[in-house]
């Protein structure tokens, strides 16, 4: 039996454990016209909730309603004999999996950028702040602060923004991902198609830090390590290494390593337990065949090369692995704003 209940036009009702929706559908909350079923003027139902009330309603009394209302919310209201209504929640295993997985990002991050600032106070860079443009090769140390600074920064947005449930750091967590691996895509078509192109990036790269071998001591490690690494010397070959003031072979050139290349240019001998740094020395000077004897020939480009087709399956599946894992973190952080604004959002109806 209905009861109706008179229009107040003078200020809204707060109307306590209620909510109203049509009484033909239960849907379209606390509008007048039902978008669901079409229905004008029909009477209104109340349903358990708190709401101010605006407009005209009229009242069911004793009706037990069991309806989903408000399609694109996944909320259900349940009035069964003053019970209370189950409302949507933040899935805990999401948001706990992002915050876990991000905060062990944060930390890596945070000993990248430690110890790049620390390599820097140790080569007296923070000291003097214009030192670091004096380099005319690749400074290593730019890695390590880079891929550090990244990495806190999504450490940061991921963690922050899932234990706190905040959906502006969240969707900068997304977004940021997304364009990282946007320009990785980018670069992996780019270096496919461009493969010339690149390979002569890389012949200007290693020239230039061999330029710069003796300059800065992490520069001189890396190169060293990617000789022996690789088994070769120079971009091309030994001669590269005339490129560098200390190893070049002319008159002027006063230096001991005259016509000589570094140490990690010579094939290693398993006898030796102490490793020889003058092996080097003089060596250009010699014919070919006795060059082959006491260093390698090949270049490290040539070698790279070969590395990456005897390995392409292992790269490939890593750089798979590593995109795999930036969509399912994307997909995750979307998931959880998804709910965070569905909970939100239900909240202006509770």
């Amino acid at each position: 039996m209905l009861t109706h209940r008179r229009e107040r036009k003078s200020r809204p009702l707060r109307l306590r454990k209620t909510l109203i929706g049509c009484s033909k559908c239960r849907f379209n909350i606390g509008h007048v016209c039902c978008g669901n079923c079409g229905s004008d003027g029909s009477p209104w139902v109340w349903i358990t909730g708190w709401i101010h009330v605006t407009r005209p309603v009229k009242q069911y009394r004793g009706f037990d309603v069991i309806r989903s209302w408000r399609e694109d919310q996944s909320r259900s209201f349940q009035m069964i004999s003053g019970k209370h209504f189950k409302a949507h929640e933040v899935s805990c295993c999401i948001k706990y999996f992002i915050f876990g997985f991000n905060i062990i990002f944060w930390f890596l991050g945070v000993a990248f950028l430690g110890i790049g600032l620390w390599a820097w106070s140790e080569k007296g860079v923070l000291s003097n702040i214009s030192s670091i443009t004096d380099l005319g090769g690749f400074d290593p140390v730019w890695l390590f602060l880079v891929v550090g600074g990244v990495m806190f920064i999504l450490g940061f947005a991921g963690c922050i923004g899932a234990l706190r449930e905040n959906s502006f750091l969240l969707k900068f967590f997304s977004v940021f991902l997304g364009i990282i691996f946007f320009l990785e895509l980018t670069a992996g078509v780019l270096a496919f198609v461009f493969k010339d192109w690149i390979k002569d990036q890389l012949n200007f790269f290693i020239n230039n830090n061999i330029r710069a071998y003796r300059d800065d001591i992490d520069l001189q490690n890396l190169i060293d390590f990617t000789q022996e690494y690789w088994e070769c010397c120079g971009a091309f070959g030994a001669d590269d290494w005339n490129l560098n003031i200390y190893f070049n072979c002319t008159d002027s050139n006063p230096s001991r390593e005259k016509c000589g290349v570094p140490f990690s240019c010579c094939t290693k001998d398993p006898a030796e337990d102490v490793i020889n740094t003058q092996c080097g020395y003089d060596i250009r000077a010699k014919t070919d065949s006795e060059q082959r004897t006491f260093i390698y020939i090949k270049g490290c480009v040539p070698q790279f090369e070969k590395w990456l087709q005897d390995n392409l399956t292992v790269v490939a599946g890593i750089f798979i692995g590593i995109a795999l894992l930036q969509i399912f973190g994307i997909c995750l952080a979307q998931n959880l704003v998804s709910d965070i604004d569905a909970v939100r959002e239900s909240c202006l109806y509770t």
